[in-house]
């Protein structure tokens, strides 16, 4: 039996079939390799920030691969981000992507303020009883999509080459997160330095009247009020806000972060309630929105508390003073003023 199979198999018919079995299928694949590596080769001049000697069909292979098997938080997201750089180059990721990403972040969690307003939800929290009409609601958001279309925009896209020069970058792997979390707490201290004294300058008389004055047209603050401001103290303020990134050249995802973590804080700060679960609660000198609220309904010249999120350069140069007094006064007479 056995000697009837093996003259099967060395029969001159299955040699030849095998034969040309091997050779078409060495002719397919090395044909797909080359057609990939060709359409990869016409693709390069438009993908520069793929970086590196790795192939799009690769990134591709790899990123099916990590999509079909069960991963860390930590592998989903470079999954997530290797689909985002195989199809979007860097410009289109760090302009428009990081518009889109502001957009979607401001908007929403500025909206909620003007919903509790309008229905009065929640107003036991509410720091000043006054609210805003529906009228005053519609100028602001109108206003600012003109700014943000208008000025924040272009802004992005033309300020992209100097954070390319400052080594901004897009490729994997991702920044590990204790690299991502000491920059972030840099970008904060480094934000609340210059952005205090800006503010104050702003708070000068001649900037006041002609500029900052735009922002204090309500003295009721709600949260997308954070951004209502006059486009060249969007300019001069929003310089606080890269001065950081712009010093360390952050990885993309990191700039990401820590716009999102910096929109949800000015508009917490200006949301005009503040509840149990406030963030001020429970971190030791963080302002929050009573802080930025006693701010906004003094007058420009005895107003203080110029600080963006931290208190530590209010108490260190004294302009949290007549804040300091009313919140001993509240807590002495037993009501809120």
């Amino acid at each position: 039996m056995s000697i009837l199979r093996r003259s099967r198999l060395d029969s001159p018919i299955i040699t030849l079939v095998a034969l040309m079995v091997r050779r078409t299928s060495v002719h397919v694949l090395s044909t797909f390799f080359r057609k990939a590596s060709k359409r990869h080769n016409d693709r390069r001049q438009t993908l520069p920030y793929m970086g590196g000697t790795d192939s799009v069909f690769l990134l591709q292979l790899r990123l099916a691969r990590s999509l079909a098997r069960p991963q860390s938080m930590a592998s989903l997201l470079e999954s997530c981000w290797l689909y985002l750089i195989t199809h979007f180059s860097e410009f289109q990721l760090a302009t428009i992507g990081s518009f889109l990403i502001h957009e979607s972040v401001f908007f929403l969690s500025g909206f909620p303020s003007i919903f509790l307003e309008r229905s009065g939800l929640f107003s036991k929290y509410k720091i000043q009883k006054k609210s805003n009409t529906a009228e005053a609601h519609k100028k602001c958001v109108l206003r600012l999509i003109l700014y943000h279309v208008c000025v924040n925009l272009p802004v992005m896209l033309i300020s992209y080459p100097a954070f390319r020069y400052m080594g901004l970058r897009s490729s994997l792997p991702l920044p590990n997160w204790t690299v991502i979390v000491s920059q972030i707490l840099v970008y904060f201290v480094l934000e609340d330095f210059v952005f205090y004294w800006g503010h104050r300058i702003l708070h000068t008389k001649w900037l006041y009247k002609h500029v900052h004055s735009i922002h204090h047209e309500y003295a009721t603050p709600f949260g997308l009020t954070s951004e209502y401001a006059h486009p060249a103290e969007i300019l001069f303020l929003g310089f606080a806000t890269i001065v950081g990134p712009a010093l360390t050249g952050p990885h993309l995802f990191t700039l990401w972060l820590w716009m999102v973590l910096r929109v949800l804080e000015t508009v917490e700060v200006h949301s005009g309630y503040h509840f149990p679960w406030s963030l001020s609660n429970f971190l030791p000198l963080y302002g929050g929105s009573e802080f930025h609220d006693y701010h906004h309904r003094m007058l420009y010249t005895k107003s203080g508390n110029y600080s963006s999120t931290f208190v530590y350069m209010d108490w260190l140069f004294g302009t949290d003073k007549g804040y300091r007094k009313l919140k001993v006064l509240e807590e002495t007479e037993g009501k809120d003023y």
